[in-house]
């Protein structure tokens, strides 16, 4: 029999959590209970899956949310509307073998492998707790790297000013309609060397679940959710500003910049307040969602009711 250490584990080979869950339940319900009880279990390792981990300095020391609800109540229109169905819909999406590719107005372009790409940071630059806005909040100790060290790595040429970011779409199992797919999202290149903009490839330890964007997703925590584009396919270095999924779907809702400002309201709704997941009362919304002195100067000069 070969017994693996758990230091000889790719992240990649380890079954998240969700998707052995749901194995385990459909074998149940099929009266396999015997054969579930066989399946490998994935969440002894999963915990150390990426090794040692520091929390950054730029954590946030707020409590997190619930596991259960960050997993559960979930934005992944590639996989449902509702805020149920990505959880309910995790087959079908596959996040390995994966790969990502840097291209675009690049001197080095690369394609990496999900194993490849935690190789490139140490393990001290790995975790973040962060809050997120998605209409709701969350605060999420995600795993990521600093996508600011992967751009390093490919030399951008001057003319790139911007970063896009299209995520996996296979129209035989994912949504139809909705959006006009591939989903895409863009950033600003000043924005995304920031070192609070990460690609997330796990949270709470281990493996990215996936429903929350598996196996690599973006996160930018002073920006609302939409703006982090999940199960990313390539990152490409652009001159002109990308137009994005949801300015195509509604350019008078959704603007480029998307950060989170109290003091701009949706066509359809106050962004005053926002719901923390787990409590029952509002709270007031936070310029920049609270990072304001982080990246406040970012958007110095800038008219942020009409950059919005």
């Amino acid at each position: 029999m070969l017994i693996r250490r758990t230091a000889d584990i790719l992240p990649s080979e380890i079954t998240p959590p969700d998707v052995y869950r749901s194995r385990r339940n459909f074998l149940a319900q099929a009266g396999g209970l015997t054969a579930a009880a066989a399946l490998p279990m994935a969440s002894a390792h999963a915990a150390t899956a990426f090794g040692p981990l520091a929390a950054s300095p730029l954590s946030t020391t707020e409590t997190p949310t619930s596991r259960r609800a960050v997993t559960t109540y979930n934005n992944f229109y590639e996989l449902g509307t509702d805020k149920s169905d990505p959880a309910e819909n995790i087959h079908r999406l596959k996040p390995s073998p994966w790969t990502l590719r840097i291209e675009g107005l690049v001197n080095k372009p690369r394609s990496l492998g999900i194993d490849e790409l935690l190789k490139l940071v140490p393990p001290e630059e790995r975790i973040y707790r962060m809050r997120c806005v998605e209409g709701w909040s969350m605060v999420i100790p995600w795993v990521g790297i600093p996508l600011g060290s992967l751009l390093k790595l490919v030399e951008p040429q001057g003319s790139a000013k911007y970063v896009e970011f299209v995520s996996h779409y296979d129209r035989a199992t994912m949504t139809r309609g909705v959006l006009d797919w591939p989903y895409t999202e863009g950033l600003r290149l000043d924005e995304a060397r920031h070192p609070l903009t990460i690609l997330a490839v796990g949270l709470y330890g281990e493996v990215l679940p996936v429903q929350n964007g598996a196996p690599v997703r973006l996160v930018v925590p002073w920006k609302y959710g939409f703006k982090g584009a999940k199960s990313l396919v390539a990152i490409r270095f652009v001159e002109r500003q990308p137009v994005t999924a949801w300015m195509k779907a509604g350019p008078s809702e959704y603007g480029f910049y998307a950060n989170v400002n109290p003091d701009v309201d949706h066509p359809r709704w106050s962004q005053a307040t926002e719901r923390r997941i787990g409590e029952f009362t509002k709270r007031k919304t936070l310029m920049l969602n609270g990072y304001s002195d982080q990246v406040g100067s970012l958007y110095a000069g800038m008219d942020l009711r009409r950059f919005y």
